[in-house]
Formats: C-alpha cells, sequence, structure tokens
C-alpha cells in the first residue's frame, strides 16, 4: 500500500516500531520485516524512513541500541524498548484506538450536521 510513511499518519510508523520492539530487541532490518509481516505486506518501511524514526525515538529516550550479530553472523545495531519507551507504546496505542472510533463515528454519519440542503 505505503512504499514508505509518506501515506502514514504522523506518529503511526513511531507507533509500529514500538510495537515491534515490544517484545524483543531487534535489529532495523528485523523491525522493517516485522511491520510488513504485521500488516500482511500492506505497508513497507524503507531505510531512509525507518532508521530517522530510530533515531528520533533515540533522542527522545524511547529506544536504547547496542551492537550485536544478527542471525546472518553480521554486525548489526539491535534496538530495545526503554522503560520510556514502553510508555509511549501504552500511550500511542490509546490514542491511534481513540483516533479509529473517531474516524469510524465521521465514516459512518448518515449526513453531514449542521448542513442544509441548498
Amino acid at each position: 500500500m505505503f512504499q514508505d510513511d509518506r501515506g502514514l499518519l504522523q506518529g503511526t510508523l513511531e507507533l509500529l516500531i514500538l510495537k515491534a520492539l515490544s517484545w524483543d530487541p531487534a535489529h532495523g532490518y528485523g523491525v522493517a520485516r516485522w511491520i510488513e509481516g504485521a500488516t500482511d505486506d500492506a505497508l513497507r518501511v524503507e531505510e531512509g524512513s525507518l532508521y530517522p524514526a530510530l533515531h528520533r525515538m533515540s533522542a527522545k529516550g524511547w529506544v536504547e541500541s547496542e551492537w550485536g550479530v544478527s542471525e546472518n553472523n553480521r554486525r548489526a545495531r539491535f534496538y530495545r524498548l526503554t522503560p520510556k519507551g514502553r510508555s509511549q507504546l501504552r500511550e500511542k496505542t490509546r490514542g491511534w484506538r481513540r483516533m479509529v472510533e473517531t474516524v469510524g463515528k465521521a465514516l459512518a454519519a448518515p449526513e453531514h450536521p449542521g448542513m442544509e440542503e441548498a
């Protein structure tokens, strides 16, 4: 569906990254693969969107990283949630659910309230 995060609501990529890291630390490629798999390949996150988001999240104290060895025996930076990141995941999840409910109400509205026929 989206080749990068330009089509996503602001903050959605961060929410998906937080969720991807909620179980175990992962390297960037693993995060991107999880997002693709969890969305049945509807969302693809390119490196040019993923790594700047991870850097922003690191600057905010939501994730920490350290170098390790990937499953392919390659050196990779592994990211993990901090307690502050777990708190953000809960907060952003609540906000996303409110947004989905609110937009759903608007889409289900039978008519525009307060508009009169011309």
